[in-house]
């Protein structure tokens, strides 16, 4: 309950100092520095190294490909059918393809399921989520936004991301045995830095407004997004005899709300930025409820 209380009071303090206190500016993508370079690396150093070889591992990164594959599937079906804008169509599918798998995912899947289920998480995220963002997030906002991808530039943002080379050392100091134990004491305080710091910063940029026309596009994709992906990825798991742990951080990882990058993605290519932002803000709110009510299910269903 504690670590709970932690998350929600991270996330409204930083609504609050960004509404209320004036703070300096350029604090956000200092703090989201700090994260993505240093806390989140230490994190995944600290944790691959222990993670005990399952195989049943595969699920959560194929969790991770069925909510970026069926949004591709399904937005530019309904998309084409409801006559949306070929950008409104790129930003859900980015939005509601890819999931907030660190910034939240970690801090929640600590607090609901501890350690494991945090190193379950960082599994997902490193090998199924973001690489997901970086290789076909861009490729299809190229296409929607009529632009041609860089093959080259993709490989090279996926294979020099902090995180990613981290994971990569981190699979290799498993191998040989693990860490000595002064350097997990130096790199579990500095990993631990990323929850509260992650959610004061989602906090910060925390944006929520509903223009006119942008109901049933919210509601398609938050329904996907929070609702019918974690559904599927439920079914296939049990389809293929997965269960525990794995079996219920990769559902609620694909539970998890929209990606702030995937937001920025979306911006960065003009593909409808208002309504990205708007299942953004929205995602994030019904996630802090969706995601406790879906592990409650999750146990009780075994």
């Amino acid at each position: 309950m504690s670590a709970l209380l932690l998350l929600f009071a991270c996330l409204a303090l930083g609504m609050v100092v960004a509404r209320w206190a004036n703070p300096p500016a350029g604090i956000v993508p200092g703090i989201n520095w700090w994260v993505i370079n240093v806390a989140l690396p230490a994190l995944v150093l600290d944790l691959i190294p222990r993670v005990k070889f399952d195989a049943q591992l595969w699920f959560p990164v194929a969790a991770m490909v069925i909510v970026f594959g069926g949004a591709w599937l399904l937005f530019g079906v309904l998309g084409a059918r409801l006559g949306w804008s070929r950008g409104r169509i790129g930003a859900l599918v980015l939005v509601c393809g890819l999931g907030n798998t660190s910034f939240m995912g970690y801090p929640m899947m600590l607090a609901l399921h501890g350690q494991q289920g945090l190193s379950l998480a960082v599994v997902a995220d490193q090998l199924g989520c973001f690489p997901l963002l970086a290789s076909a997030g861009v490729v299809v906002a190229s296409i929607y936004a009529g632009r041609s991808p860089d093959a080259g530039a993709i490989i090279r943002r996926v294979l020099t991301f902090p995180s990613f080379v981290a994971l990569i050392v981190g699979i290799v100091a498993g191998l040989l045995g693990g860490w000595p134990e002064p350097v997990h004491g130096v790199l579990a305080p500095v990993g631990s830095t990323l929850t509260p710091l992650a959610l004061f910063s989602v906090g910060m940029q925390f944006r929520f407004r509903i223009e006119r026309g942008q109901s049933a596009a919210l509601a398609w994709g938050l329904g996907w997004k929070l609702l019918l992906a974690p559904l599927a990825c439920w079914l296939l798991g049990r389809a293929a005899g997965v269960s525990g742990l794995i079996l219920t951080v990769g559902v609620l990882q694909a539970a998890m709300a929209p990606m702030i990058s995937a937001a920025i993605l979306a911006d960065d290519y003009e593909l409808d930025p208002p309504l990205a932002n708007a299942v953004l803000g929205a995602g994030i709110l019904l996630s802090l409820l969706t995601i406790p009510l879906g592990d409650l299910l999750l146990r009780r269903l075994g």
